[in-house]
């Protein structure tokens, strides 16, 4: 690699050739999905009767999004993690539900690199590189909080598994291969994956949110579904890792592409425009002392949002470097201070990019009056699709255990402990 860092605005920090080299590889599918994301918001109408994004999403895959993370030696790019927010930030700006959507493949890319070394890991590192994507079904709407889990696994004939249960919130499935869930086996909380397509899996597309319309976050119902129970395991096994803060990280960066691509959407608006007001400082808008304030601010907000994700992803991968093995070549885990101060800054940029987007997302209507309430430019998509991101995990909470952490020193890490037998995508 050269010395040369990103000049564009975006910057990363690191060396330019590799992000640059992939942006451009994907240029044109973010180019068609920009396109696109206008008309497939303003088709997005009742759950269940709206075309969903399969071909943009399918355009990724074939490109070899899916397989960022993996490393070059097995037939990936071997990104950073400050590469792949970028990566997602850029694709969030071209549409956030697209970019929403794969956050499930890549939870899941990241616990099979935590993995030791194994045929199995070999062989789901073979499926992301032959373009497999995997959607997330391990929420419920049953009990009170994510560590209650209805849906089961069960002895069944033949040696194999049965599974059973009914998810929601399964962003992403409707466009995977396969899903990876969380399950109750015997009072004792199993991860795995099973085929999209396998007898008994039906995926509904039943999300009604008023954002993110088309991540096909609703439901997934296993019946019956046949497991090899080989495949299953006990989340009370797996080592400390990033995994937790990587998923917040993840929203964070989709969030930070809404925020760019409101400051994009703005500056579109106003460059074309002729109409402007009695008060004003300028015949044309775009000379309006007032209105480039206010283009001044989107941009160094979205400038903002990014920039604190990028700084949260480089100490994610500082911790990831201090993965070392353990005994009999299981995975000992990672340094829990180095965690406890990542996962911090994740919860640090959580706090400030939230309301920072959703504030650009309002006042990107302060540069064109009515004319920018027009329901053919879906401007209004960016407040909601950003605030449905936000609520993901609200941010009221992390406030206070970053104060914790500033106070009292004690990490965020700690606090999954109760939740210690839900599996590795708690979140």
């Amino acid at each position: 690699m050269t010395d040369a860092t990103t000049t564009d605005g975006r910057g990363t920090g690191l060396p330019a050739d590799r992000l640059a080299t992939l942006r451009e590889r994907f240029a044109p599918v973010f180019a068609t999905i920009r396109e696109g994301a206008v008309e497939r918001e303003l088709a997005s109408g009742a759950p269940g009767d709206r075309p969903l994004p399969h071909a943009e999403v399918r355009a990724l895959a074939d490109a070899g999004f899916g397989r960022l993370r993996v490393p070059e030696d097995r037939g990936g790019f071997g990104v950073t993690l400050v590469e792949l927010v970028q990566l997602v930030a850029d694709l969030a700006a071209a549409d956030s539900n697209i970019a929403h959507l794969w956050r499930g493949h890549f939870g899941y890319t990241e616990l099979v690199l935590l993995r030791p070394s194994s045929a199995g890991r070999d062989e789901w590192l073979a499926r992301i590189v032959g373009g497999a994507i995997i959607g997330n079904a391990t929420s419920e709407r049953t009990g009170t909080t994510l560590a209650d889990i209805s849906t089961t696994v069960s002895a069944a004939d033949g040696g194999s598994v049965r599974l059973d249960g009914r998810k929601f919130y399964s962003t992403g499935t409707l466009y995977a291969d396969w899903i990876y869930l969380a399950a109750d086996r015997s009072g004792e909380r199993v991860t795995f994956a099973v085929d999209a397509s396998a007898p008994g899996v039906t995926s509904i597309d039943d999300w009604d949110g008023f954002g993110q319309r088309l991540t096909a976050s609703g439901t997934t119902v296993f019946d019956g579904v046949a497991v090899d129970p080989s495949v299953v395991s006990a989340y009370k096994d797996a080592p400390l890792s990033h995994i937790q803060a990587f998923y917040q990280l993840y929203l964070l960066a989709v969030l930070a592409g809404i925020g760019q691509a409101v400051s994009d959407d703005a500056v579109a608006f106003v460059r074309p425009r002729t109409r402007t007001y009695i008060h004003a400082n300028a015949s044309r808008p775009g000379d309006d002392p007032q209105i480039l304030a206010v283009l001044g601010r989107l941009s160094a907000g979205a400038f903002t949002a990014r920039s604190l994700v990028v700084v949260a992803a480089g100490m994610l991968d500082g911790v990831v470097a201090t993965n070392v093995a353990g005994p009999a070549g299981s995975d000992a885990g990672v340094s829990k201070p180095l965690l406890d101060a990542a996962e911090n800054a994740v919860y640090q940029a959580q706090v400030e990019i939230g309301p920072r987007v959703l504030r650009a997302a309002s006042e990107l209507f302060e540069v064109g009056g009515a004319s920018a309430a027009d329901r053919t430019r879906a401007l209004d998509r960016h407040w909601r699709n950003a605030r449905v991101v936000a609520s993901h995990n609200p941010a009221v909470y992390k406030e206070r255990l970053v104060g914790e952490y500033a106070l009292h020193g004690r990490g965020p890490v700690d606090a999954w402990e109760k939740y210690h037998e839900v599996g590795p995508t708690r979140f």
